[in-house]
């Protein structure tokens, strides 16, 4: 698929370069618009605004969308302001938020003064609703219907207004107050006596999101209850926009790379990894290495601290790594997994004790069986005709199964106190878990090392 494209893209460089644009219409009209703005990020130079004038009006405002910010900001640079103004007719709502957004302000003043008035009522309307709320991803371009309507009145106000919206399948119907009363489809109209009002069609119990919603919690929804559209209310019950499935899908995707990014230690990016300076991965990336390298001074610390017994019994250093990358492991494993849980609703910090519970159980066969299997090769290779193998080799095995039980309970311990006190779970993973657990794992080691060897 990757050879296809960059085939595509060399025909259409050497098409632009021949000036053949009959021919290069004719091939951009039977692709897609995702497809047609991964072209224009590989081109991206000074006959890029010609590509784009090339396109229909409808499939140009299509392909717009699905741009980066920097491909979207380096084409208005090159339009004129009625090319910019046939583009910001084109978009919907949401659409021409999400751009206003990324862009800088002498642009985003110019993309402004192109739009009508209803247009920059309704940008300004959405520009309000905090970041990463439902009123910030909704449109609010939907099918309003009235329940004293008949099918056929339905119809016929979807066929006059449906060309602007952004959905048509599912329609919202609305009192006198613009309260949301009910939903209804387009395949439950079609199939309906013309004169069946739409109160009878309609279902009453609606599920809706309010204005202030976290987005993550909206999109959760979608995923939920297969919705392919969902209704934004204020907090008197009235329809003030939806939430559509595309953009619970970019919220989706965003979220998802920010928890990566945050459970790898690095600050979350709007940019692609291709599109970001080394200068701006290196912002990123350094303010965690150097949190976790000071946190690491801990682990130092206790070791000098045990420094008499290491020198009694100096095999023992030679463990920790294993002992520590063990603990790291096991704690990633635990916060992974109820990170995931949080995410998904599954649980929540009242189901703490549940979780310990379950964890405990689990790190102590996982830490018996690592301790076992340690211990028989401890015994075979590694502490053969060494002096006082059998003990040493006990207190490796056993600080494994301690290890191992403290590992995970800190790591799903962590995220769910993170959630409750308003922190991201996400933080609380490797590596962060990992540096908790090698101290304490540390401390286990020569705890048990004290006691069993008597030093």
């Amino acid at each position: 698929m990757e050879q296809i494209k960059v085939t595509l893209t060399e025909t259409i460089k050497v098409l632009l370069e021949e000036k053949k644009f009959s021919t290069l219409r004719d091939i951009l009209v039977t692709m897609r618009p995702y497809d047609i703005a991964a072209v224009f990020e590989e081109l991206q130079d000074e006959k890029t605004p010609i590509l784009f004038r090339i396109l229909p009006k409808e499939l140009a405002a299509e392909t717009f969308v699905e741009m980066d910010d920097e491909t979207q900001e380096f084409l208005i640079h090159g339009f004129s302001d009625s090319e910019l103004k046939e583009i910001v007719d084109e978009l919907f709502v949401d659409d021409a938020v999400d751009l206003i957004e990324e862009m800088p302000a002498n642009v985003v003043k110019r993309i402004l003064r192109q739009a009508d008035k209803d247009m920059r009522k309704q940008i300004n309307e959405l520009l309000k609703y905090p970041e990463d709320s439902a009123g910030s991803i909704m449109t609010t371009e939907f099918i309003s219907l009235r329940p004293d309507m008949t099918a056929e009145m339905a119809i016929k106000r979807i066929r006059r207004t449906g060309v602007d919206k952004e959905t048509i399948y599912t329609c919202y119907v609305n009192d006198d107050n613009n309260t949301l009363i009910g939903i209804t489809t387009v395949k439950d109209l079609l199939l309906a006596d013309d004169d069946a009002p739409v109160k009878d069609l309609m279902e009453e119990n609606v599920i809706s999101v309010h204005t202030l919603d976290d987005q993550e919690e909206v999109a959760q929804m979608f995923s939920n209850y297969n919705f392919l559209a969902l209704p934004v209310v204020d907090k008197e019950g009235r329809i003030v926009g939806i939430v559509t499935i595309d953009d619970a899908i970019d919220v989706i995707q965003e979220e998802a790379t920010e928890d990566i990014e945050k459970m790898a230690a690095v600050l979350p990016s709007d940019k692609p990894y291709m599109k970001t300076s080394v200068w701006g991965i290196y912002k990123k990336r350094v303010p965690w290495l150097l949190v976790l390298m000071l946190s690491a001074t801990f682990t130092s610390t206790i070791i000098s601290s045990f420094e008499g017994i290491l020198a009694s019994v100096i095999i023992l250093s030679s463990f920790i790594p294993m002992i520590t990358g063990s603990g790291g492991n096991a704690g990633s494993q635990a916060s992974v997994s109820v990170i995931r849980a949080l995410s998904l609703g599954e649980i929540e910090f009242k189901s703490m004790f549940v979780v310990l519970w379950k964890e405990l159980r689990v790190s102590f066969f996982c830490g018996l069986t690592l301790a076992v299997a340690n211990f028989v090769k401890l015994m075979i290779f590694d502490l053969r005709g060494a002096e006082n193998s059998l003990l040493i080799a006990l207190v490796v095995s056993l600080t494994i199964l301690g290890t191992i039980m403290m590992s995970k309970l800190v790591g799903s311990s962590l995220p769910l106190i993170a959630s409750k006190i308003g922190f991201d779970p996400a933080v609380m993973a490797n590596p962060l878990i990992s540096t908790v657990c090698d101290s304490l794992s540390l401390l286990i080691y020569f705890g048990v090392a004290k006691t069993v060897l008597r030093l």
